[in-house]
């Protein structure tokens, strides 16, 4: 089964302030949305404060419950599913531990990324000073492998840094073998193609230029595409949507 998805969010109501989940994927077993940037997925000690969740909006919107086979980073916005049971939320865990669901990303970097490449570089665990206060502090650094292609590049006659009077940036499609922490956030900033309006591994002052000119104030990562076998009819299930307005905000202002 294929689908090509419209990622527009319905327009916000005053029960969510992040508007009515959008369904990209439904049936009596799973169910994937179109997360927004900055909602998180769910509740966390970390996130003790914070009121809303995708998942707790979720499950008021479909009125059952809904169980987290994967996550998104709170600032990502894109694909994430959830089991309607839990036995199928065991299935599709199975099938994540083993490598058989395939997750499909587009990101706005800063510079001329090169055509197409493989980020074969090992991360060690990054670790929240409260939340991993007892975990292991000395493990190895881990496997990590992303691989990505440019789709578009642009440059532009503003002057972000100051060795060069002009800036440049690229529309990125990103394909990640493995999922670590941060992973491709991590690894772009390690090929010193940092993600746009990432305020941990990025640039500041690109990320200031996006709020500045493009009134753009959310990380440029997005979760466009996810693959995997249907846990109950065996089926193969391919989604895909276009990234969001903002990724191409740079790229049409140089048309």
């Amino acid at each position: 089964m294929n689908f090509f998805v419209n990622n527009e969010h319905p327009q916000d109501s005053e029960q969510f302030p992040f508007g009515e989940l959008a369904l990209v994927y439904r049936d009596e077993h799973l169910v994937v949305i179109n997360k927004p940037a900055g909602l998180l997925v769910h509740r966390s000690y970390l996130a003790r404060r914070e009121r809303w969740f995708a998942m707790q909006l979720l499950r008021d919107q479909l009125d059952q419950h809904v169980f987290p086979v994967h996550r998104l980073d709170r600032p990502t916005s894109g694909l994430l599913m959830f089991a309607l049971s839990s036995s199928v939320a065991a299935l599709l865990g199975e099938q994540f531990a083993a490598g058989g669901v395939h997750r499909g990303y587009h990101a706005v970097v800063r510079g001329y990324a090169p055509d197409q490449g493989r980020i074969d570089y090992p991360l060690k665990v990054e670790r929240d000073q409260i939340a991993d206060k007892y975990a292991q502090q000395n493990k190895a650094a881990q496997v990590a492998i992303t691989n990505f292609a440019c789709l578009e590049r642009v440059e532009l006659p503003y002057k972000v840094s100051t060795k060069h009077d002009t800036t440049r940036y690229s529309l990125l499609q990103l394909s990640p073998e493995t999922g670590r922490k941060h992973q491709l956030r991590r690894h772009l900033a390690h090929l010193r193609h940092p993600i746009v309006g990432d305020t941990r591994h990025g640039d500041g002052r690109h990320n200031e230029f996006f709020r500045s000119h493009f009134n753009c104030h959310r990380l440029l990562l997005a979760a466009t595409k996810l693959s995997f076998t249907h846990p109950i009819s065996g089926a193969p299930v391919v989604l895909e949507q276009a990234p969001p307005k903002e990724f191409k905000l740079a790229f049409n202002k140089a048309d």
